[in-house]
């Protein structure tokens, strides 16, 4: 089993970057140094704000692609570390909810 990383950026335009990888220290710098067109090579330069590691690299991959899928505010309560909040915006709160009945 592979282990995998997935990773939080902060942009220049203050947006936020996810991705996953096999060797953080190197896609990092890939961003950095602008090594593919893309996301961030638009918005240079970026600042690593969050990152966990995974036993096995389909796990980070399933992880990050969660992440991409979540608000700004559930992205920043990730980073910050603020579980309640990060579990507060993850109730879904439309009619039909069963938490709103």
């Amino acid at each position: 089993m592979k282990q995998g990383w997935i990773y939080i950026l902060k942009c220049a335009d203050e947006s936020y970057y996810c991705g996953s990888t096999s060797n953080l220290e190197q896609r990092i710098n890939e961003h950095i140094f602008h090594k593919y067109s893309g996301y961030t090579s638009a918005r240079l330069p970026v600042e690593l704000v969050f990152s966990q590691e995974f036993a096995d690299i389909n796990d980070a991959i399933r992880i990050e692609r969660q992440i991409k899928g979540w608000s700004r505010k559930k992205k920043e309560a990730l980073i910050k570390g603020d579980f309640n909040l990060l579990h507060e915006l993850s109730k879904c709160k439309n009619e039909t909810s069963s938490y709103n009945k």
